[in-house]
This record gives structure tokens, sequence and C-alpha cells, in this order.
């Protein structure tokens, strides 16, 4: 029971079911019937995690993985504005800005270096 960290095994009835330590059932099983499915027998695409990975192209319908450049085009301008930069939690971009302001310095800042001395 290596990968039941956590949970304890419980059989009620016939059925068989995983609970936390709060009690709280923990449905994402190993042996649940719908996780088997899509975890096993189905190609996800690694870039956005659905199911849109065509099993004969090997290429994602969705983003064209693993293609260099993400896919889009312009006669579906809702799908281009669903998946345009500023839709996602934009973690580089947060910090650019920043960065921008303060002309991309670099190093350490100047009172860290210490005294200046002049010969």
């Amino acid at each position: 029971m290596s990968h039941w960290k956590g949970y304890e095994r419980v059989i009620l009835a016939g059925n068989e079911r995983a609970y936390d330590r709060r009690g709280t059932e923990f449905r994402n099983d190993p042996t649940s019937t719908r996780f088997a499915r899509i975890g096993n027998h189905t190609l996800t695409c690694s870039t956005l995690g659905r199911r849109s990975l065509s099993a004969q192209k090997k290429e994602c319908a969705a983003c064209g993985y693993p293609n260099a450049k993400i896919r889009k085009y312009n006669w579906s301008e809702k799908a281009k504005r669903r998946k345009t930069v500023g839709t996602g939690r934009t973690r580089y971009l947060k910090d650019v800005s920043r960065r921008f302001k303060n002309g991309f310095q670099t190093g350490q800042p100047r009172g860290a270096r210490g005294p200046t001395t002049k010969e």
C-alpha cells in the first residue's frame, strides 16, 4: 500500500473508497475507473494537459504541440483572446515591468558594494 500514503482504504457494502486523515473522500484514486480511463488510455498534451493530442498525427489540435510556436489563426478571434498573454499568471512578465523602470540593473546594489575609495 505504498501509493496510499496518508489515505485509508475503506470497503463498505462492496464499494472500495479512499479517505484522507480528515475523513473526506479521495475520488481520484488509481482504482477509480475515470482515473484509469483518462490517465492510461488517452493521450494528453503536455503543454495544455488537455485530451486534444492526436494519436495518429502526434500533434495537439489546440496548441500545435510539439511545434515550437503556439497554434493560432486569425479566423478565430475568440480563441486568440482566450489563449493570449495575460490570461494566465504571467509570472515572468510581472517582474519585467519593474526591472524596466530601473533600467534592467544587474549585480549588487550600490550600498552593498562597500565604501568607494578615491586614490
